[in-house]
């Protein structure tokens, strides 16, 4: 088992973004949709193994609008029967009908009561299928990032890929949820609204009609104007929420570097932008009701005017007239429904094509079909004629040839940018060789498994990561079916147990998210009892003792002695001290190996690695210039 945890470690630990961010770093404000139509086709796309529930959906959906579109006319006929009724009772030739009115009133209760049934159904069925839909996104979006090369997350900030997760999904669940049924009942209530006018009076009703161009002409340009501001606000909401996460995760170095306001500004000019863009967007939402209103007012002063001429000659009846106005208001509340919900769509659209334009990232090449087994290796390593860089045109390693033996402790050396990292990376496969191959007992690496090939390695770097829970948890994760006499074995081995024991809960004391609660030494020695634990067959060491003090480092140096016995174990180091015992040395500049040997043949040489040393340690070398030169 690898040191899975470490693994993770690989990638860039989040900094603060005093500056400007990150190079490449995306999620900044868009002036609008790239692909309208083709995310709406993609989102349907998602939507096509629900089509069977979304069918009942509609069903029900027509069923309830239709219900509650016959009601008004029922009840007018009521009012008609009410009014003919008393008419009659003032005229002395006859009396109100109460049986008719009863039964009246009973069908409208039957009716309302079957469009609330029908009403609730469709929306019950429309959230289950908005949140099954969101749940397969979340689940395409996790299984994403684990397919994602390490260069996606060098180049993009953690908080927007966190974004696409809550805010994004979540728009888009909520938009399915409402705004879907919401337009299809408002579009049926306009058509049966207005065929149910004009059944009544076709003159009234081409009066109400004349609402309409005006109507669609207002949503139209608020749409317009709105699309752009939905689009920037998703963007804008991603990128704070990068901002946010990489400030409280690094507010220790914040305020040791005084940053605080220069973190302060950043996050002022992020959050102007959301503001600018969410007040605006909700600003254009914000008006479509009471513009909205208004329009149907003047309409309906119109209709109230003509309806009580035709109602005063006896065109049509005092019951035909309530229905008609009732009619109206029904009219245009589904239009300004439709304005409404056309802006959540819009939403909807611009979080849509963010977590879609993830999902087409370019992911890191598939595992081959035939991949040779991984298991039976034994820990020969052997990089031939490799040449890689992390951009086009610029290499970082320069045909690089160098072979470890099973067993044998290899040390990598060299000034920052040296390319020390960044072989260890080619290693593990995070990143692949421009040129050349890299090969395992004579075996391509890329002929394995991913998971099967970072299986043989366990890693300890100088970056600790650790989770919230127990301390016996932490360690297990190198192990998960370990015993609890492993874990504390483990750490025994690695100078903590005893530590661990001195603490009220013991293994069970539970370690903060932050893991702030112990010292970064601490923190050190448990990932290297986690990777003593794991009992993996190659060794990754990353500056493991870099965050202990002298005489620990000589007490972890034996632990570490112990457990690369037998094992082909890489270690890249800045402090010469702790590689004296390495097998092989490899010092490297600008991408090359500039000299190889054991410590003591390389300060015989007294060439660039006696010239690092002397760096360090008060040693006089007969080449002083070395160092300077070479770099």
């Amino acid at each position: 088992m690898a040191d899975h945890t470490t693994q993770q470690n690989t990638a860039p630990a989040p900094r603060p973004m005093l500056g400007g961010g990150r190079p490449g770093m995306t999620g900044g404000p868009v002036a609008k949709a790239k692909d309208f139509k083709g995310t709406v086709k993609k989102l349907l796309k998602r939507l096509k193994p629900y089509r069977i529930k979304i069918a009942f959906v509609l069903v029900f959906a027509l069923a309830s609008t239709v219900f509650t579109i016959v009601g008004p006319k029922i009840l007018g006929n009521a009012t008609s029967l009410l009014v003919e009724g008393l008419m009659m009772r003032i005229g002395g030739t006859g009396d109100i009908d109460f049986e008719a009115i009863g039964w009246i009133i009973v069908e409208m209760l039957i009716l309302y009561g079957m469009s609330a049934l029908f009403n609730y159904t469709q929306g019950f069925i429309m959230t289950k299928v908005s949140n099954d839909v969101t749940y397969e996104m979340r689940k395409d979006i996790q299984a994403k990032v684990d397919r994602l090369p390490i260069k996606y997350f060098d180049t993009h900030n953690y908080g927007e890929v966190l974004s696409h997760v809550t805010n994004d999904v979540d728009t888009i669940n909520q938009s399915l949820t409402q705004g879907i049924t919401q337009l299809i009942t408002s579009t049926v209530m306009i058509v049966g609204v207005g065929y149910m006018m004009f059944s009544i009076s076709w003159q009234m009703a081409l009066v109400a009609m004349l609402i309409l161009p005006l109507s669609f002409g207002i949503i139209g340009m608020i749409l317009k104007k709105s699309q752009r501001h939905f689009k920037t606000q998703q963007a804008a909401i991603g990128a704070i929420n990068g901002q946010v996460e990489e400030m409280y995760g690094n507010h220790l170095i914040v305020k040791a570097f005084n940053g605080e306001q220069a973190a302060i500004d950043k996050f002022d000019t992020q959050n102007k932008k959301l503001y600018g863009s969410a007040w605006k967007s909700q600003f254009y939402s914000g008006i479509m009701q009471p513009i909205m209103n208004f329009v149907g007012n003047l309409g309906y002063v119109l209709v109230a005017v003509l309806g009580g001429y035709y109602a005063a000659t006896g065109a049509i009846k005092i019951g035909e007239l309530q229905s008609f106005i009732q009619y109206m208001r029904s009219f245009t509340m589904p239009i300004g429904q439709i304005a409404a919900q056309s802006n959540v769509l819009q939403s909807a659209i611009a979080a849509s094509e963010r977590v879609f334009k993830l999902l087409e990232e370019k992911e890191e090449t598939a595992d081959p079909s035939d991949a040779a087994d991984a298991a039976v290796l034994a820990s020969r390593v052997c990089f031939q004629d490799v040449h890689f860089g992390y951009e086009e045109g610029k290499t970082v390693i320069n045909d690089f040839n160098f072979e470890a033996k099973p067993g044998q402790k290899i040390a990598i050396v060299g000034p920052t940018g040296a390319g020390k990292t960044t072989m260890v990376k080619l290693l593990m496969r995070f990143y692949d060789v421009n040129e050349g191959a890299i090969l395992i007992d004579g075996k391509d690496i890329r002929s394995f498994k991913r998971n099967d090939l970072r299986s043989l390695f366990g890693m300890v770097l100088q970056d600790t990561w650790l989770f919230n829970g127990t301390i016996r948890e932490n360690i297990r994760y190198g192990k998960l079916d370990a015993t609890d006499a492993e874990v504390e074995e483990a750490a025994a081995i690695a100078q903590i147990d005893h530590y661990v024991r001195t603490l009220p809960d013991g293994y069970e004391t539970i370690l903060n998210e932050e893991s702030t609660n112990i010292s970064s030494g601490q923190k050190q020695l448990l990932t290297i009892a986690r990777a003593i634990l794991a009992n993996p067959k190659m060794l990754i060491l990353d500056e493991a003792t870099s965050s202990v003090d002298t005489r620990m480092e000589i007490l972890i140096q034996k632990a570490m002695d112990h457990l690369m016995q037998n094992r082909t174990s890489f270690i890249i180091a800045h402090r010469l001290s702790t590689i004296k015992n390495a097998d092989k040395i490899l010092v490297m500049n600008h991408g090359d190996i500039v000299e190889i040997g054991t410590h003591q043949e390389l300060l015989d040489k007294n060439g660039f690695y006696a010239s690092l040393y002397d760096s360090q340690f008060d040693r006089v070398s007969a080449a002083p210039a070395a160092l300077a030169e070479a770099l």
